[in-house]
């Protein structure tokens, strides 16, 4: 990562400039991979997706909810040249309780319009993962990881 950014910078461009990430799950030793579309919820602290009840995804969940969620970024520079990097959420999905599904609903809506007849169906679950750490890498030798907690600090000490 450039020094001139700083970390949490990244990681919120990422998650405000894209619309899909890879969720990644697991049930009984079995990984599963799904692409999912996504909404950033309380900046970088959590994020939320719909899926349908009968899907590998939801059971995955059901079972054990610890997810990795990957998403591409891209930064560019001053030139004009675009450097890729890819971030991944790691944390904890579970289904929104009642009272807060309509706050998270709205936000996820307002983003993706869309998807207003596929959420309204009585098997849509939404998700929401519960960001504990992410991981940004921009290079082989270019890994950075850091807690939700690390990227408020930073954060709050630029401003």
């Amino acid at each position: 990562m450039s020094n001139l950014i700083p970390i949490w910078k990244y990681i919120e461009d990422a998650l405000q400039t894209n619309q899909l990430a890879v969720l990644a799950t697991v049930s009984e030793d079995q990984p599963h991979a799904s692409l999912i579309a996504f909404t950033p919820f309380e900046g970088f602290h959590q994020l939320i997706f719909a899926t349908y009840r009968n899907t590998h995804k939801f059971r995955n969940l059901a079972v054990n909810g610890k997810v990795a969620v990957l998403i591409e970024g891209k930064n560019e520079e001053k030139s004009g040249i675009q450097n890729g990097f890819v971030i991944t959420a790691y944390g904890v999905a579970d289904e929104i309780s009642l009272e807060a599904t309509n706050i998270a609903l709205q936000a996820h809506l307002q983003k993706y319009p869309e998807l207003l007849s596929f959420t309204s169906e009585p098997d849509c679950a939404l998700i929401l993962v519960k960001v504990e750490n992410y991981q940004v890498v921009q290079g082989i030798d270019n890994v950075v990881w850091c807690t939700v907690d690390d990227l408020d600090k930073s954060k709050n000490g630029m401003k």
